[in-house]
């Protein structure tokens, strides 16, 4: 049984890796037209902020509030984000679902293999 868990997981790790490869890339102006689908969203970080609770923001084409999309660290992930606050100002590729939330464009991080620096 240990065996079929571990071989489900593979092919749950596998799957994810392939979706992320292949993913369309997409600006940050673009990302309310993919809610529900998995993209790379490329630009330049405007702003990065830590609310009081913990949770990270990295915002896309403006400063909260007037940003059009961000990435959210929730504060149980944000151990594995070391160094996020250096984005700002650096351009980057989100990768991830994109879901709305309270009307703006936004992927959830889990992982920092979703964030990779660009030139």
């Amino acid at each position: 049984m240990h065996f079929i868990s571990k071989l489900v997981s593979a092919a749950g790790l596998a799957l994810l890796l392939a979706v992320t490869a292949h993913a369309e890339t997409v600006s940050p102006k673009e990302t309310s037209y993919y809610v529900g689908e998995t993209v790379t969203v490329e630009g330049v970080v405007s702003q990065v902020s830590t609310s009081n609770r913990g949770t990270t923001f990295i915002n896309f084409g403006g400063r909260y509030p007037n940003h059009i999309f961000y990435a959210v660290i929730f504060k149980n992930n944000a151990d594995r984000f070391s160094g996020v606050r250096s984005l700002e100002g650096k351009a980057v590729a989100i990768t991830g679902a994109i879901e709305l939330y309270k009307g703006k464009p936004q992927i959830i991080l889990r992982s920092p293999s979703q964030i990779e620096l660009r030139n």
